[in-house]
């Protein structure tokens, strides 16, 4: 999969069957699109293209109403790999970018740059300055400039929309069955294991740490608390953990949102590493000690809890 910074970058490659979108979480409506626009690709001899935002268009105009991030990008982009997107623009959404009228996106964009012959959209795309533009719009764009555009119709789970906004809802009430239902697998965050303050060797409890949320326009994250989790990355299955998700209250109060993941049993440095954490089950919010000694305790049940949830997956 190629990817280019913006569309400038494009430089009108070859033409291409196009998508466009934020694509927040790659949940399974997502998805469904996304094999359906590489399927199409493939039947009309065309590379498949994604066209998404960095920052996200609300992060850029109201940052601090914003929602949660559920995916960063690097994720978002081994998403797109995984369902064997040709080509992603990551298109920077600034001022200039945010001006375009819907005219102006389509002929610049769409046609000039990315060469488009093919969309398809979701049921609810809007573009161009202040959302102006909407499927009719780019039905008529189409036939002006000689591009087809489809739509797929909003997938559904038990009657129910599935949308990166139902996904934001079940990671912030903690609910990871219907997380895992929403996206088809668990909830993963990735990065590069960072050196910590190492007070979990203190406390008996090591801990691998991912920054997490740490971006200018992505501080918040989708869901915090305790989790039964588990590792993808250090070995060839899984690795069960226990993960605290959430900005540290008893340790520091800076604010930084940190992902620290104790592994049972494991006992190898890897620092640098790229590695995947899964939260499986939410087992508490974060809480406030008055001191290391109720910590300890506490992350000495949470541990338990986790490894009594693995122990409960083995004989299922």
């Amino acid at each position: 999969m190629n990817v280019f910074r913006g569309s400038t970058q494009f430089s009108a490659g070859p033409a291409c069957a196009l998508s466009i979108g934020n694509f927040d979480g790659v949940h399974r409506g997502h998805r469904a699109l996304l094999k359906q626009l590489k399927d199409g690709a493939q039947k009309k001899g065309l590379v498949s293209c994604v066209m998404t935002f960095e920052p996200h268009p609300k992060e850029f105009f109201s940052p601090e109403k914003a929602p949660p991030r559920i995916l960063n990008l690097r994720d978002k982009l081994a998403a797109f790999a995984q369902m064997n997107i040709d080509r992603v623009v990551v298109e920077h959404f600034n001022s200039a970018f945010a001006r375009l009228s819907p005219e102006e996106f389509v002929s610049e964009i769409i046609v000039k740059q990315l060469n488009a012959k093919w969309i398809l959209i979701g049921d609810d795309f809007c573009y161009g300055a202040k959302r102006t533009g909407n499927y009719a719009s780019l039905k008529a764009a189409g036939k002006k400039y000689g591009f087809e555009v489809s739509s797929i119709h909003t997938v559904l789970e038990n009657g129910e929309r599935i949308s990166s906004s139902a996904l934001r809802d079940a990671l912030a009430a903690g609910d990871m069955e219907q997380t895992s239902k929403l996206l088809g697998h668990p909830y993963g965050i990735s990065g590069h294991v960072i050196h910590g303050k190492k007070l979990g060797r203190t406390l008996g409890f090591p801990t691998l740490n991912l920054a997490v949320a740490n971006h200018l326009h992505h501080r918040k994250p989708a869901t915090t608390g305790i989790f039964a989790a588990q590792v993808i990355g250090l070995s060839e299955h899984p690795l069960p953990a226990v993960a605290s998700l959430g900005v540290r209250p008893t340790i520091e109060d800076e604010g930084r949102v940190l992902l620290e993941t104790h592994i049972f049993d494991f006992n190898q440095e890897v620092y640098g590493k790229m590695i995947t954490v899964e939260l499986l089950e939410k087992i508490r919010d974060e809480a406030k000690y008055s001191d290391l000694d109720t910590l300890t305790q506490a992350i000495a049940a949470d541990a338990a809890y986790a490894r009594n949830y693995f122990q409960k997956k083995i004989y299922v």
